[in-house]
C-alpha cells in the first residue's frame, strides 16, 4: 500500500466515524437518551422508560458485536476491553466515582456534549474541567495513583476475562460461538424486556435504543475493520488506523475528550492528529448542534450561581478520574464495553448505576436541609 493510498483509508475512516457520531448526536438531542436520566426516572418516578432505551440499545450492541466477531469482521481480542485481567476494584471504584459525579454534574459524557450543543455554557465547563482531570489520570498526577492502588488488584485468568471465553473454556467450544450465544440470549433478552414495557413502542424510544446500538456497532466495524491493516508499509506491523490505543476502539467519552483537549491545545505539533475519538467527540457536539438548531430548541445556559457552579465542578472531575479508571463511562463501558462480555464491564456499569443512586440520594438529602 502507498502513502497516499494509507492517507486516504484513514482520513476515509474519519469522515465515517465523524458521520456516525453526528447520528449519535442527533439522537440523543432529539430523545433525551441520557443513562444518568434513566437512573433518575426510576429513583425518583418509577419510570423505566428510558431505562429501557438503554437496555434496547445494550442488547443490540451485544448481539452486533458478537456477530461482527462471529462472522470474522473483526477480532475481539483485540478491542480495547480485551484483556485477562479482570480490574474489578477499579471498575467498582471509577464506577463509583463516575455514577456520583454525573449526577452532579447534570449527565454523562455523551450527554454533556450534547448540551453543548445545545447551547450550554455548564457542559462546556464540564466538558474542560473532565478532560483535563481524566488527561491527568490517564498519564498524570492521578494516573500515578491509580496505577499504584486499585490497578494493582486484579484477578488474572488464563484467557480474556470474558464471559464468551469463560463460556468457551468450560464447554469446549470457540470463543466466538460461545460469545454469539451468550449474546443472543442476553442481548436478547435485554431487547424483549425493553419492547415488553408498556408504552414503549414509539418513534423516539426505539430511535433511541436500536439508533444509538447500531451505531456503536458501526463504530466497531469501522474501527476494527475498514481501519485494520494487517500490514502497515512503514513498520510491517498490525494497525488499527487514526485509534490512540492502536486497538479496536468504539465510543467512549471521557478520555477521548482527554484526547480532544490535548489536540486542540497542541495543534501546530505534527506528532499530534485527528483520531478515531478526537472526531467522536467533536462529531457528538456538530450533531446535537444541528438538532437543536433544526427544531428550534437551542438556548444558552449558564451556571445559576455559586453552588450550582461547584457541584458541576466538583462533578467533572469525579467524571474525569473515575471515567479513566473504570476503563469508560456511560457509553464507553455501558454499551462498548459492555458489548464484549467483558467482567471488568459488566462490574463497571453496576458500580456507575449504584453511583447515580448514591448521587441522587445526597441531592434529595441536600435539598431537605435547604428546607
Amino acid at each position: 500500500m502507498q502513502s497516499s493510498e494509507l492517507s486516504s483509508l484513514s482520513n476515509q475512516v474519519l469522515l465515517w466515524s465523524f458521520a456516525l457520531s453526528v447520528v449519535f448526536g442527533v439522537i440523543v438531542q432529539r430523545t433525551h437518551f441520557c443513562t444518568m436520566g434513566a437512573v433518575s426516572d426510576v429513583v425518583n418516578m418509577q419510570d423505566w422508560t428510558r431505562m429501557r432505551q438503554w437496555g434496547l440499545a445494550v442488547g443490540v450492541t451485544m448481539i452486533g458485536f458478537a456477530t461482527l466477531a462471529y462472522t470474522g469482521q473483526i477480532d475481539p481480542a483485540k478491542t480495547l476491553y480485551a484483556s485477562n485481567r479482570w480490574l474489578w476494584l477499579s471498575a467498582l471504584v471509577g464506577g463509583g466515582l463516575f455514577g456520583f459525579g454525573m449526577v452532579l454534574a447534570s449527565g454523562c459524557g455523551s450527554k454533556t456534549l450534547a448540551r453543548i450543543g445545545g447551547g450550554s455554557l455548564k457542559s462546556l465547563v464540564v466538558m474542560i474541567v473532565m478532560g483535563v482531570t481524566g488527561f491527568a489520570t490517564l498519564k498524570g498526577v492521578t494516573a500515578v495513583l491509580r496505577v499504584a492502588t486499585v490497578d494493582q488488584i486484579a484477578v488474572e485468568f488464563p484467557f480474556n476475562a470474558t464471559l464468551a471465553h469463560g463460556l468457551a473454556a468450560w464447554f469446549g467450544i470457540a470463543p466466538v460461538v460461545a460469545g454469539l450465544l451468550a449474546s443472543v440470549v442476553l442481548g436478547g433478552f435485554l431487547v424483549i424486556w425493553a419492547l415488553l414495557g408498556r408504552d414503549f413502542i414509539r418513534i423516539d424510544n426505539l430511535l433511541a435504543g436500536l439508533g444509538l446500538g447500531l451505531v456503536v456497532v458501526a463504530m466497531w466495524w469501522i474501527s476494527g475493520h475498514m481501519g485494520h491493516l494487517a500490514e502497515h508499509p512503514e513498520t510491517l506491523e498490525e494497525v488499527y488506523l487514526t485509534t490512540n490505543t492502536g486497538k479496536i476502539e468504539a465510543m467512549s467519552f471521557v478520555a477521548p475528550i482527554a484526547y480532544t483537549l490535548d489536540w486542540l491545545m497542541l495543534f501546530s505539533d505534527k506528532s499530534k492528529v485527528l483520531t478515531f475519538s478526537v472526531v467522536s467527540v467533536l462529531g457528538v457536539i456538530a450533531g446535537s448542534a444541528a438538532s437543536a438548531i433544526s427544531t428550534k430548541t437551542f438556548r444558552w445556559e449558564g451556571f445559576g450561581g455559586i453552588e450550582d457552579l461547584a457541584n458541576h465542578l466538583v462533578g467533572a472531575i469525579l467524571m474525569g478520574i473515575g471515567g479513566v479508571t473504570a476503563l469508560g463511562c456511560t457509553v464507553g463501558q455501558g454499551l462498548s464495553g459492555i458489548s464484549t462480555l467483558h467482567a471488568t464491564s459488566f462490574v463497571a456499569v453496576s458500580a456507575i448505576s449504584a453511583g447515580a443512586v448514591a448521587g441522587l440520594k445526597y441531592q434529595i438529602w441536600r435539598l431537605e436541609q435547604v428546607a
